[in-house]
């Protein structure tokens, strides 16, 4: 079937098999390899972008699912050659480890914050509780949203 959506600003088309899972056609058919396979279960979160502004775990949907819509995956943060305040803040507050579960928390906390821009610990806690890591104990996540949405109040973009 022919997928016909916009990934990061750009139009995509493929022809893909009805069964590909949108995780399988982001990473191995447009190479946009920043979105993780970590469970097939949407357990996890590291597979997690945004469809039309909304974070959705690609691993249990379907490419042709996402027929017309628009995608943002993690590549899609930096912009200009100038990173997003939360990736700045997930190197300033070392708010990753290993990196795995990284770009699906990048992307849960890049639409938690559109929609809540001055954020309590405990939103951010509930806002990434769909995404695991097994690294960090979320301390130092936590501290790097916190980070970017005070330099997003400051009118850091």
């Amino acid at each position: 079937m022919l997928v016909k959506l916009s990934i990061n600003g750009e139009k995509h088309e493929a022809d893909v098999e009805p069964r590909l899972l949108l995780v399988h056609m982001i990473r191995e058919v447009l190479r946009l390899t920043g979105t993780h396979i970590g469970c097939d279960t949407t357990h996890c979160g590291a597979c997690t972008i945004l469809m039309d502004g909304r974070p959705v775990k690609s691993c249990t949907m379907f490419a042709v699912q996402a027929q017309g819509k628009q995608l943002m995956t993690v590549e899609g943060l930096e912009q200009g050659g100038k990173l997003h305040p939360l990736q700045e803040g997930f190197m300033a507050e070392h708010g990753l480890q290993c990196g795995y579960c990284t770009p699906g928390m990048l992307m849960t906390s890049y639409a938690f914050l559109k929609k809540h821009p001055s954020p309590t610990e405990d939103d951010i806690r509930w806002a990434i509780s769909g995404n695991l890591c097994r690294c960090t104990g979320y301390v130092n996540i936590v501290k790097s949203v916190q980070y970017a949405a005070a330099k997003i109040s400051q009118g850091g973009s």
